[in-house]
């Protein structure tokens, strides 16, 4: 992502949602950032529809509407996903998809198996990926 992109994306996080803590805006720059990136790495047509007001971004993949969810295990637990049925219905989702974020690489899959046994997260999600951010690596669990 270039500089004057990213500039201009912040601004528009702290514009909209001046409603958040700077926590919460700090942790949806993140959530920007991770996006970008994934995308860059998995498929750069991919568009972006929506990722302000929602944990989970909208994204137009191949001419469908999906939704994407970030977690990174070592910063925070694994998001209820129980009213991930709904938000699909809400806004039209063909699939959604669910990415572990880890900044180092992970030897072990078995915390990211785990978490999906122990969340039941392959019931409610069509794709499970593991992203390794700094070395663009993209692996799916599902």
């Amino acid at each position: 992502m270039e500089l004057t992109t990213f500039h201009e994306l912040t601004q528009e996080i702290s514009l909209e949602c001046f409603f958040m803590t700077e926590s919460q805006q700090e942790e949806k720059v993140i959530q920007l950032i991770d996006l970008h990136h994934f995308i860059e790495c998995f498929d750069a047509k991919i568009k972006i529809i929506s990722y302000l007001h929602h944990s989970i971004n909208i994204v137009d993949h191949e001419g469908e509407k999906k939704g994407i969810l970030f977690c990174d295990l070592k910063h925070s637990a694994v998001p209820d996903s129980n009213g991930s049925e709904e938000f699909r219905r809400k806004y039209g989702l063909s699939e959604l998809w669910f990415v572990f974020v880890e900044e180092t690489f992970v030897p072990d899959p078995a915390c990211y198996t785990d978490a999906i046994i122990e969340n039941s997260l392959d019931i409610f999600y069509e794709r499970i990926f593991t992203f390794n951010f700094f070395q663009s690596i993209i692996q799916p669990l599902r």
